[in-house]
């Protein structure tokens, strides 16, 4: 995501959560130091070893019963997330709650499965008693810093899995969002989660750096490239792995044969949903000459349909972007447009009816292209850039001319083809027909490619950064000692050729053609014993 400046007001150990759309106070939360989080993490350590030697179904229970407190408490902290970030109430419960609903009950009912040990094919060395698996451990305390665009669904996600694979967490949630955060610590408090398991640490940008650079497990940072690379640097000083998810410029290419009505749709919500706060917003739009001006007005009378009001406005479509610094980044990357000769279509500039909060009207480009700062930094505001294309293979090089590679989209009525495109594309994930969403399902990776970061989270490669593997390897004929242990003698020089040549080809033949050599050497190495 962007970078922001920051709008909360900070007393000597507070900081005050402000409503976007309002200016109104939400709350406040305790501004941590870097003291506060070490002890924090303290805490976490102490409580993981006990969680850890818990069973699976034990761990399920507390996650389960977290779940239905969000379900009784729904409405509540929907009203809660819209109010601290801006969204819609019905786009908290959609994109934030459910999601997060059904990824609960996916790892609580599944990790046993996706964790369960592992038998390793060692081919031939099966044949001479040996067997080999991986075990999954958890890997201790994990440190979560998350962003402000996604405060319910982003870290809850990262902490149903992290203690699900038996870690403790220490979460940071954004300074723009710190409530939400508090209420996630409070849910699973109350669905009996022990003490110290999940500890919170709010705060500002130096809560957070203290958390990087903290002895933990594992950071999951989800934010700008900018302060990516900080935690990057700061977690190589003590070799904390990471995983980063830093943002996209994600594509989409509706190629002649799409179907139009539906390509528009998905266009408008994919690029606004979240006044376009979502690092999987489309950010460019590519369209095929053919289609480019019947689908472009579609698009442009959709956007034109939208109903702009604060979040907690039952009637809102989209509601007030996060901060004052988001909104001017994407003031800027408008300016620069129209001053290269990119045309606004609709929208372009802060709603007239829409006083005293952070509100950008949903804005349509037309005659954009490369040189310009919308095609090609994250504007992550609710801002639609259309350009054209002539063939699949432009759409492709226009597609892939990014820093970035999170997601992308192909709409074509040939499903061969889109899956075609798709491969040839530069994005952690690629959707055929659909837009946006795939971070809501559970089973699937999520995570990107280039600038937009390192690692997984959701599905089991997401439940596999949150585990250390263990192999155990086990001679189940410890009776008969290794023909290449000492001493070397002209016999086993011999024998080894003899393996290079006919064991390493993995044929069970042409090692049974070797059983002499190995007998004579096995009877050599017995009578030096």
């Amino acid at each position: 995501m962007s970078a922001q400046t920051t709008t909360y007001t900070a007393t000597l150990r507070d900081i005050i959560s402000l409503d976007p759309a309002t200016g109104e106070e939400v709350g406040r939360a305790t501004l941590c130091s870097a003291e506060d989080v070490a002890h924090a993490i303290e805490r976490a350590r102490a409580a993981q070893k006990a969680w850890s030697a818990l069973t699976f179904r034990e761990r399920a229970r507390v996650v389960l019963n977290a779940r239905e407190l969000v379900l009784s408490e729904m409405d509540e902290i929907a009203r809660l997330i819209s109010r601290e970030s801006g969204k819609p109430v019905a786009e908290a419960v959609a994109m934030e709650i459910v999601p997060t609903l059904d990824l609960m009950r996916y790892f609580a009912r599944r990790t046993t499965r996706l964790l369960k040990p592992e038998k390793i094919d060692i081919g031939l060395y099966g044949l001479m008693g040996r067997s080999s698996r991986v075990v999954y451990r958890p890997l201790g305390v994990i440190g979560i810093i998350s962003p402000w665009n996604f405060p319910w669904a982003i870290p809850l996600g990262e902490v149903v899995m992290a203690l699900m694979a038996g870690n403790a967490v220490v979460l940071k949630p954004s300074e723009l969002t710190p409530m939400v955060g508090l209420r996630i610590a409070e849910t699973f408090r109350r669905a009996g989660l022990p003490e110290g398991l999940l500890e919170v640490v709010t705060g500002d940008g130096t809560t957070g750096a203290a958390l990087a650079a903290a002895v933990v497990d594992k950071i999951m940072f989800t934010g700008s490239v900018a302060t990516g690379r900080r935690v990057a640097e700061a977690a190589a000083k003590t070799l904390t792995p990471v995983v980063l998810e830093l943002g996209g410029k994600d594509p989409m290419i509706v190629f002649e044969d799409a179907d139009i009505e539906a390509a528009a749709s998905a266009a408008v919500w994919g690029a606004f949903a979240n006044s376009g706060q979502a690092c999987a917003s489309v950010e460019r739009c590519y369209v095929h000459t053919r289609v480019a001006p019947q689908f472009t007005a579609r698009v442009v009378e959709k956007t034109r349909a939208l109903r702009q009001h604060a979040g907690t406005h039952p009637d809102s479509d989209l509601g007030a972007m996060s901060s004052v610094g988001q909104l001017r980044t994407v003031e800027e990357h408008l300016r620069d447009a129209v001053t290269r000769g990119a045309r606004v279509l609709v929208g372009g500039g802060r709603p007239l009816d829409l006083h005293g909060g952070h509100f950008h009207q949903p804005t349509v480009l037309a005659d954009v292209d490369h040189t310009m700062m919308v095609m090609r930094e994250e504007t992550f505001g609710p801002v639609l850039p259309v350009m054209t294309f002539a063939d699949e293979a432009e759409a492709i090089s226009l597609a892939n001319d990014s820093l970035f590679g999170l997601t992308a989209s192909v709409w074509t009525r040939d499903v061969r083809r889109g899956r075609r495109v798709a491969t040839r594309i530069e994005a952690g994930t690629v959707m055929v027909n659909e837009v946006l969403y795939t971070h809501g399902i559970a089973q699937t990776p999520w995570g990107g490619v280039k600038q937009s970061g390192i690692g997984r989270t959701h599905g089991r490669l997401g439940l596999m950064e949150l585990v250390a593997p263990y192999h155990i390897h086990v001679n189940h004929l410890a009776r008969f000692e290794d023909v290449w242990w000492f001493n070397y003698t002209p016999r086993a020089t011999e024998l080894f050729r003899g393996l290079a040549r006919r064991f390493a080809t993995g044929s069970a033949w042409q090692t049974l053609l070797l059983a002499p050599q190995m007998m004579k050497r096995f009877i050599e190495r017995r009578s030096k014993t």
